[in-house]
């Protein structure tokens, strides 16, 4: 149970359209997108807004195939040719071990506690109710701001966003946006403060191939792949256990400050007694904007040269983007979002993200991205059994929005916006 008070079994509208979204099933391999548009379309009506669909298309071995669709709702600001405000969720969510879960994944279960079970409590449907309803009020109250405020929501985040937001930084309707500032996921805090995440490190997911003489299981044969396998894999985990040490000696580091490395795939043989002429591990790697990513990359050379002749690897993913947010108070951007929690007696934990988000893709087109999810006093149980947020953490991340949505989209014309 998190440290929220239980309110009994009031009923909150909001909290009912949460656990309603959270019913979807858009989860990997076969999303259910479709009933998350429909949801979103019924949601634009509701909020009187126009919604826009685009399909991103992807291009495969020289054709174009269907893509996947993203859903734009729109508020037009009083000056629209000012750079707009976005607010980013992703609609898909990974797989569960249901036999692992106490209640069904996709029921959204609300315990005696106000704790809402389901897949996406908190990565991150939550968060899209929480800007759907903080809209919501701020219209209801007659408001409207300078800048124009985007909700964005995309496919195939959890599994790399290629048909979502990488595809869709390159097509005309992103630069129609026009977007000066993002807001998208965090993680949540167990402590009563909130996490803001500035950064990300950068995820390699690489594959080593080894290969070696061939021969029968009852030899001593000469340069085995194996042989080759275990040097590349303890070059690999001696990193490892250098960088786990650095986390675990420096009081001020976080998981996004080290490199963490991991072995997630071996494959090779086909039989007991037939030594392979192949053997390949693949490794995750999240390496931080800090590190000079050219030089890390002949460390992995080395590596491989050193397990023996002809030892090689491929990337299946590499980002290299480097780049930071501002969090500097003479950030007009930043200055916007950190008064407005301080104004609440907000805490705020500034870290760089451990994992990957849509964010990073808008980053790297040099345009400022922050992720936020309001969860504090919430164990952080992302992609892990038992997901769950509780109802008064959901209300008042509501509220948290309400107020960080107006100081964003107020922010005064910038140099060269006049």
């Amino acid at each position: 149970m998190c440290g929220w008070p239980s309110r009994g079994r009031q009923l909150y509208p909001s909290v009912t359209l949460f656990r309603e979204y959270l019913r979807l099933k858009t989860v990997h391999p076969e999303p259910d997108y479709d009933a998350a548009v429909r949801f979103l379309e019924r949601i634009a009506e509701e909020l009187a807004l126009p919604m826009k669909k685009v399909e991103v298309l992807i291009l495969t071995a020289g054709s174009v195939c269907p893509g996947r669709v993203v859903a734009i709702i729109t508020w037009v600001g009083s000056r629209p040719e000012l750079k707009s405000v976005v607010l980013n969720s992703h609609t898909d969510v990974v797989p569960v071990y249901e036999e692992h879960w106490k209640h069904d994944p996709f029921a959204a279960v609300k315990d005696e506690h106000g704790n809402i079970y389901g897949r996406g409590s908190q990565d991150m449907k939550c968060v899209t109710i929480q800007y759907i309803e903080a809209i919501r009020r701020l219209k209801a109250a007659g408001k409207r701001f300078s800048r124009t405020i985007h909700l964005t929501f995309f496919p195939d985040e959890e599994v790399g966003g290629h048909k979502g937001m990488e595809t869709f930084v390159k097509h005309p309707e992103f630069q129609k946006l026009n977007i000066g500032f993002a807001l998208d996921e965090g993680l949540a805090n167990p402590t009563n403060a909130y996490t803001v995440f500035y950064g990300e490190r950068n995820p390699w997911w690489i594959t080593v191939r080894c290969p070696g003489s061939p021969g029968h299981g009852s030899r001593f044969v000469e340069n085995t792949a194996a042989e080759k396998l275990r040097r590349v894999i303890n070059s690999f985990l001696e990193f490892r256990e250098k960088e786990k040490h650095r986390l675990n000696t420096n009081e001020c580091f976080t998981l996004g400050d080290v490199t963490t490395v991991n072995m997630t795939m071996v494959k090779g043989g086909v039989a007991y007694n037939v030594i392979p002429a192949e053997m390949d591990v693949s490794f995750d790697l999240r390496i931080p904007p800090t590190v000079n990513l050219q030089e890390f990359e002949v460390k992995i050379k080395a590596w491989c040269k050193e397990a023996g002749e002809d030892v090689t690897y491929d990337f299946a993913q590499k980002h290299m983007d480097q780049n930071f947010t501002s969090t500097e108070e003479s950030d007009p951007w930043w200055h916007a979002f950190s008064s407005t929690c301080k104004a609440m007696n907000v805490t705020l934990k500034k870290e760089i993200f451990p994992a990957a988000t849509d964010s990073r893709f808008i980053r790297e087109e040099g345009l400022p991205a922050i992720g936020f999810s309001p969860m504090n006093l919430t164990p952080i149980l992302l992609h892990d059994h038992n997901e769950y947020l509780n109802e008064q953490v959901f209300l008042r991340g509501i509220q948290v929005y309400e107020r960080l949505v107006p100081a964003l989209a107020s922010v005064p014309p910038l140099s060269g916006e006049e």
